[in-house]
C-alpha cells in the first residue's frame, strides 16, 4: 500500500534551528524524485526579518485557487519551494491569529484527549498552536483537491507538532498520521541535569520527573500524539528505549537519519574550500592570540548546541588540558569551539580597537559566569605564547555573515583535521556524520545513534570514526579516550589512511539506504487506519469555478492621467511658498493666496497648492501678467528666503521628535485634537526658534472623521480620501533618486512604508505611508485612518511609527541625539534604538538600554490610565517575539518592560509604561498634570513617595504667529517693539499692554468678534445645506 498524497510538518521547516532541519533538508531530494509534486512540507511562518527568507522561494501561482479558499477559511499561508536540493512544494503557516484563541484550542484537546497544556509557557503554545494549524491546512487542502479514496499520510516531527496528529484524528479521520520523536522531552531533560539516564531508565515515573523538570505539557503533547499516530517512529535504538518507558509506546519503525552528499565539493573545488578555510582558522587564532601558527597545525573542532555537559564540551575541555601539560608534544593543537552563545558582536580585535584577545571571536554577555571560559581556566588553557593547545571559541552562528569567520558552518568545517563530540545525550547526531561527509575523521559515543550504528555496521580499521564509551559514573575513562584520540593524529602526519576511510561510512549513511524505513512507516499507517476508513462519509468536495477571460477589443481602457498646473510644476515663487507651511502662519503670505481668489481661498479650504491647481490657463496668465500682484509676490518670497537662510545656523545637536498625530493646517489631516495641536506648534516654534529637529509621523489616507448632522439630527462620523497631488508632500528620495522605504516585520510578511515630508518652515516633517501596491490590502489600510480599527490594527500603527520611524531616520542619514516621544504611541522607537547599540556597538541589553534612556525625553498628555494605550500578551507575543530574542533576555523580561508589574501575566503591555522605563526625562503638560502623573506612575517606583519621582512638568503652550489674529500681532509689535517675537516668555514686555488705551484694545475685540460671527453665520449656512 503506497501513499497518494504526504504532508511532512516539523517547525524546523525553512526555519534552521538545529538537525531535525538536517534530516528533512537532505531527506527531501529522495522523496521528490519518487513523489515529485505530491510531496508537500509544512512548516511555520515564523521568519522575523524583513529581509526574504533564504531558504523559502515564494511562488504565488502554486494552489492559488485552494489559497484564495483558505484565506476564507482564516487560514493564512504563504506556498512556494523550500531553497534546496529538489525544491519541494513548502506550504508555511500563519498561526499567530490564533494565539487569542489558545484556551478554547486546548480545552478541546483537553476535553477530547486529556492533553495538558495548563504547564505550558510560550515555548509550548506557539508549537503546539502551529500543529493544530498545519492540521487545518492539511485537512483544508485535502478536502479541496484530493478523495475520500485517495491513500494520504500527513507525518508530523517532534512533540511540537503533535498537536497536528490530534486535530486530523479527530476532524480528518480519512487522513493518516506519523509522527516521529527525534528525542524525547523527559530524556533531554534529565541527561541535562546531570543526573544518570540510561542506567536508570526504567525507574523513572515519566509523570512525576516531567513535573520535577518542569516539562509536564510537552511531555503530555508528545505521549498522547505518540499514542494516537496511526504510525510511531524514531531514529536510532538508543532512543526507542527511552520511547518505551516514557511515552508508554514501542516506536514500530527506526526511521535512521541519513545524509546527502551534492553539496559537500568534488575534485579541486574541496582542495581549494579545505585549504581557504585552514587559512582562515589560522589567521583568525593569530588574530585573537598573537601567535603565528605552522602550517602543520593540528585543527581540531566541536560544534552543536551549547549543552556543557549533553554535548561532552566539558570533557572535551579537559582533555585539551591534559594534552597541554604534556611535555613532549611536538605539535601544536589548535581547538575550534564553534558553539553559539549569547553574545553582541565581534570582539574589539576584530574592530580594529584591540590587538589581542583571550579565547573569543564574539563579546560574550555575562561572560564571566560562562561553562566554557571557566573550565578553560580551571584546566590551565590560558592561550599563552609557550603554550601548545590553544582554544578559539565562536559562540556565534557560522552563517556566512558573523563578522569574523564568515563563512558558513560547511565551509568552515572542511578545513579541520579531526571533530570530537562526545555526547552523552544524542539520539542521533549529525554532527559527526557531517564531519566525515567532508571527510573529516571524527569522535562520537556509544550514547549517540550516530555511534550506535557505527558500531553496529562496521569494523574500522582506522580512527576515521572513534566511538567511545561514555559511562555514566565514569567521565575520567571518557577524557582519556578522547586524549588518545587527538593524540593519536598528533603523533601521526599522514591522516590520508582515516580521510578515505570516512567516505566509507559516508557512503552506507545516504539517504538511498535509509529512505525505505520512512516508506515502510507510510505503508504501517495506512494499514492501521484502514478499519477506520471504511466506515467513514464520502469527503463533501469543494466546488470551483473556472472563470476564462476574454478579450472584448471594442471596449475601451480607460487609464488615469494628471494634468498639474505650470505654477505647481515649476520653480515659481508661488509653488515654493505653497509647498512649506511657513505660509500658515505669515498674515502677508495667507493675504497673497487669498487675492487670488477669495472665494475659491475659502473652498478650498485654505490649501494653496489645490488653489494653485484649480486655477485654469487664463486665470494663470492673468496673474503672471499682473505687476502688482507679482512685486506682492516677490516681496513675501524675499522675506520667505531670508527665513530659511537662518537655517544655516543651527545648532549642531539634532532632536528627533515623534508624534502619532500633527495639527499644522486645517488642509492637512493628519491630526484629531489636543495632541495634535500641541506637536504642530511645537513644530512652527522649533522652526522659529532655529532648532535643530527633525519630526517623525504617520501620513492618514483618510485622517481623522469628521463628524455632521444629518437632517434627522443624528451625528454621523464620516472619513474622506486625502488627496495627497494637493498637499504640500514631497516624496523622499535616496541619492539614486529612489523612494526612500522601510521594512516592518509582520507575522508572516514583511510591510513596505514610503516616506513622505512636509516643510514646516526650517524644520523637516518625514511621514510614513503603508497604502502602497507592495503591501496587501490589508497592510494598506495600516495607515488609512488616524487612530482607527481595532487593538491590533493600533499595535501595527505603533510599530510602523516607531520602528519604522527609528529606520527610516537611519535610511536618511540623520544620528539625533536626543528622540523626544509625543506621548506612549511611539515608545516602539526605543526598542528599536536599542536593537541598534546591540547590533552596532556590540552593547549588552542592560547598557544599550541605559544609552537609551540617557537620550529619550517622553512627553506624557493623559491624565487616567484607561486613555494609554495598552495591548494584550497574545498580541505582543504575535508582533514582536523576535525582540526578547534579539535582545537576548527572556520573554518575561521583555513583556514586563511594558508592565507596572512585570510578574503579573494578567496585565496588559502598557505603552506609557515601556516609555517611561526607557526614558531619563519624563513631564507633563501642565503642573497639576505633573503631579497626577506622578501618582499615576508611582507603582512603577516602589519604595518611593509620588513626589520623589523624576516626573516635572512643561506647561502646553501655542504657537504665537498660528494662533494670534494678524491685528494683535500689528498692537504688539507696535506696543513691545520689533525684538518682542524673540523674548515672548519675558513679561517685561507684556507689562507694556497697560500702556494701551481700553479703547485699541476693545476696538480690536469688536472688530474680530464681527469676523467671527459671520463665520459662525457661514458655517451654520453651510451645514444646514448639508442636511
Amino acid at each position: 500500500m503506497k501513499p497518494d498524497y504526504i504532508f511532512e510538518t516539523s517547525w524546523e521547516i525553512c526555519n534552521k534551528i538545529g538537525g531535525i532541519y538536517t534530516v528533512l533538508s537532505t531527506k527531501a531530494k529522495s522523496i521528490t524524485e519518487q513523489y515529485r509534486d505530491s510531496y508537500v512540507l509544512i512548516g511555520p511562518d515564523v521568519w522575523k526579518e524583513t529581509t526574504e527568507n533564504p531558504d523559502f522561494l515564494e511562488d504565488h501561482n502554486l494552489f492559488n485557487d485552494w489559497k484564495n479558499h483558505a484565506l476564507q477559511q482564516g487560514l493564512k499561508v504563504r506556498i512556494g519551494r523550500w531553497n534546496i536540493e529538489g525544491k519541494p512544494i513548502v506550504v508555511l503557516v500563519d498561526f499567530s491569529y490564533l494565539l487569542a484563541r489558545k484556551d478554547e484550542i486546548f480545552a478541546k484537546f483537553w476535553e477530547t484527549y486529556k492533553l495538558d497544556s495548563l504547564h505550558g509557557a510560550w515555548d509550548y503554545i506557539e508549537p503546539a498552536l502551529f500543529g493544530y494549524t498545519a492540521g487545518q491546512v492539511i485537512r483544508s487542502f485535502s478536502e479541496f483537491y484530493l478523495k475520500e479514496t485517495d491513500h494520504i499520510i500527513a507525518h508530523f516531527h517532534e512533540w511540537m507538532t503533535g498537536t497536528g496528529v490530534l486535530y486530523l484524528k479527530d476532524r480528518a479521520p480519512y487522513i493518516s498520521t506519523a509522527f516521529t520523536t527525534h528525542a524525547t522531552v523527559l530524556g533531554r531533560s534529565i541527561a541535562g541535569s546531570g543526573l544518570p539516564l540510561y542506567a536508570k531508565l526504567e525507574e523513572y515515573n515519566p509523570y512525576y520527573a516531567a513535573r520535577d523538570f518542569r516539562v509536564l505539557s510537552k511531555h503530555s503533547l508528545e505521549a498522547t500524539a505518540a499514542r494516537e499516530a496511526d504510525v510511531f517512529t524514531t531514529v536510532s535504538g538508543i532512543t526507542a528505549k527511552e520511547c518505551k518507558y516514557f511515552l508508554g509506546r514501542e516506536p514500530e519503525v527506526i526511521t535512521t537519519n541519513g545524509f546527502e552528499e551534492d553539496f559537500v565539493p568534488k575534485g579541486a573545488g574541496f582542495n581549494k574550500k579545505r585549504a581557504s578555510a585552514r587559512k582562515k582558522a589560522l589567521e583568525t587564532a593569530k588574530a585573537i592570540t598573537g601567535k603565528d601558527y605552522a602550517d602543520d597545525t593540528l585543527l581540531v573542532i566541536t560544534s552543536g548546541r551549547y549543552e556543557f555537559r549533553n554535548k561532552g564540551i566539558d570533557l572535551f575541555i579537559r582533555a585539551l588540558g591534559a594534552i597541554n601539560k604534556s611535555k613532549d608534544l611536538q605539535r601544536d593543537i589548535l581547538a575550534y569551539i564553534t558553539i553559539p552563545a549569547d553574545h553582541r558582536g565581534p570582539t574589539n580585535v576584530f574592530r580594529g580597537k584591540e590587538k589581542r584577545s583571550n579565547y573569543l571571536t564574539h563579546k560574550l554577555n555575562h561572560f564571566e559566569h560562562d561553562a566554557i571560559l571557566n573550565e578553560l581556566k580551571n584546566q590551565g588553557i590560558g592561550n599563552d605564547m609557550n603554550d601548545k593547545v590553544h582554544v578559539i571559541f565562536v559562540p556565534a552562528y557560522l552563517n556566512g555573515n558573523d563578522g569574523v569567520i564568515n563563512l558558513n558552518y560547511y565551509d568552515f568545517l572542511i578545513g579541520h583535521d579531526l571533530s570530537v563530540f562526545p555526547s552523552y545525550y544524542e539520539p542521533w547526531g549529525y554532527t559527526p556524520l557531517e564531519s566525515v561527509a567532508f571527510k573529516v575523521p571524527t569522535l562520537t559515543t556509544d550514547k549517540a545513534g550516530f555511534g550506535d550504528w557505527v558500531n553496529r555496521n562496521f569494523k574500522l580499521k582506522t580512527p576515521s570514526v572513534a566511538v567511545i564509551g561514555r559511562d555514566e559514573s565514569d567521565d575520567n575513562s571518557a577524557v582519556h579516550q578522547i586524549r588518545d584520540f587527538i593524540n593519536s593524529f598528533v603523533n601521526s602526519k599522514d591522516h590520508e589512511a582515516a580521510r578515505k576511510e570516512t567516505v566509507e561510512v559516508v557512503q552506507k549513511a545516504l539517504w538511498k539506504s535509509f529512505i525505505n524505513h520512512y516508506y515502510k512507516s507510510w505503508e504501517l499507517a495506512l494499514q492501521n487506519s484502514a478499519s477506520r476508513k471504511t466506515v467513514l462519509p464520502k469527503i463533501e468536495k469543494i466546488e470551483t469555478r473556472v472563470v476564462e477571460a476574454q478579450i472584448q477589443p471594442d471596449r475601451p481602457e480607460w487609464k488615469k492621467i494628471i494634468v498639474e498646473s505650470p505654477l505647481t510644476t515649476s520653480k515659481h515663487p508661488l509653488k515654493e511658498i505653497a509647498f512649506n507651511l511657513w505660509w500658515s502662519w505669515n498674515p502677508e503670505a495667507v493675504e497673497l493666496f487669498e487675492s487670488i481668489n477669495p472665494d475659491r481661498w475659502r473652498e478650498v479650504g485654505y490649501n494653496p497648492v489645490r488653489l494653485l491647481e484649480s486655477l485654469s490657463l487664463d486665470e494663470i496668465e492673468k496673474l503672471l501678467s499682473n505687476k502688482k500682484f507679482n512685486d506682492r509676490v516677490d516681496k513675501v518670497y524675499v522675506k520667505f528666503q531670508n527665513y530659511l537662510k537662518a537655517a544655516d545656523k543651527k545648532p549642531d545637536k539634532q532632536l528627533a521628535y515623534f508624534s502619532m498625530e500633527y495639527g499644522l493646517q486645517a488642509s492637512i489631516q493628519v491630526y484629531s485634537g489636543g495632541l495634535g495641536i500641541l506637536a504642530g506648534d511645537y513644530l512652527k516654534q522649533a522652526s522659529d526658534s532655529n532648532k535643530n529637529l527633525i519630526a517623525v509621523g504617520l501620513l492618514y489616507r483618510q485622517g481623522y472623521f469628521k463628524q455632521f448632522i444629518n437632517y434627522k439630527g443624528e451625528q454621523i462620523a464620516e472619513y474622506k480620501l486625502q488627496k495627497f497631488t494637493q498637499l504640500p508632500l514631497a516624496p523622499v528620495r535616496d541619492e539614486h533618486g529612489e523612494w526612500v522605504k522601510v521594512k516592518i516585520a509582520l507575522p508572516g510578511r514583511p510591510v513596505t512604508a514610503k516616506a513622505w515630508k512636509i516643510d514646516i518652515g526650517r524644520i523637516p516633517l518625514y511621514l510614513l505611508d503603508t497604502d502602497i501596491t507592495e503591501n496587501t490590502p490589508e497592510d494598506r489600510t495600516i495607515t488609512y485612518q488616524l487612530y482607527g480599527g481595532n487593538n491590533e490594527h493600533r499595535l501595527k500603527q505603533e510599530m510602523i511609527l516607531g520602528l519604522g520611524g527609528v529606520r527610516l531616520i537611519n535610511a536618511l542619514g540623520h544620528c539625533p541625539d536626543v528622540f523626544h516621544l509625543n506621548e506612549g504611541h511611539s515608545a516602539f522607537s526605543s526598542l528599536e534604538r536599542l536593537k541598534n547599540l546591540m547590533d552596532r556597538e556590540g552593547l549588552n541589553f542592560e547598557t544599550a538600554a541605559e544609552v537609551v534612556k540617557a537620550s529619550t525625553l517622553f512627553t506624557t498628555h493623559t491624565p487616567v490610565p484607561a486613555g494609554h494605550d495598552t495591548f494584550e500578551e497574545h498580541l505582543m507575543r504575535a508582533y514582536l517575539p523576535h525582540f526578547s530574542e534579539h535582545f537576548k533576555i527572556s520573554w518575561d523580561e521583555f513583556v514586563g518592560l511594558g508592565r507596572f508589574n512585570p510578574h503579573n501575566p494578567n496585565e496588559k503591555f502598557s505603552m506609557s509604561v515601556l516609555a517611561l522605563k526607557l526614558a531619563q526625562e519624563v513631564n507633563g503638560v501642565s503642573k497639576i498634570h505633573g503631579k497626577v502623573s506622578r501618582d499615576m506612575f508611582q507603582p512603577l517606583y516602589p519604595g518611593y513617595y509620588s513626589d520623589e519621582l523624576h516626573i516635572g512638568y512643561v506647561t502646553n503652550g501655542v504657537h504665537y504667529f498660528t494662533w494670534t489674529d494678524k491685528i494683535w500681532q500689528e498692537l504688539y509689535k507696535k506696543t513691545f517693539g520689533d525684538d518682542f517675537i524673540y523674548h515672548q516668555p519675558d513679561t517685561s514686555y507684556w507689562e507694556k499692554i497697560y500702556d494701551v488705551a481700553d479703547e485699541i484694545i476693545w476696538k480690536n475685540r469688536l472688530a474680530l468678534k464681527i469676523n467671527l460671527i459671520k463665520e459662525i453665520k457661514r458655517k451654520q449656512k453651510n451645514d444646514l445645506k448639508l442636511r
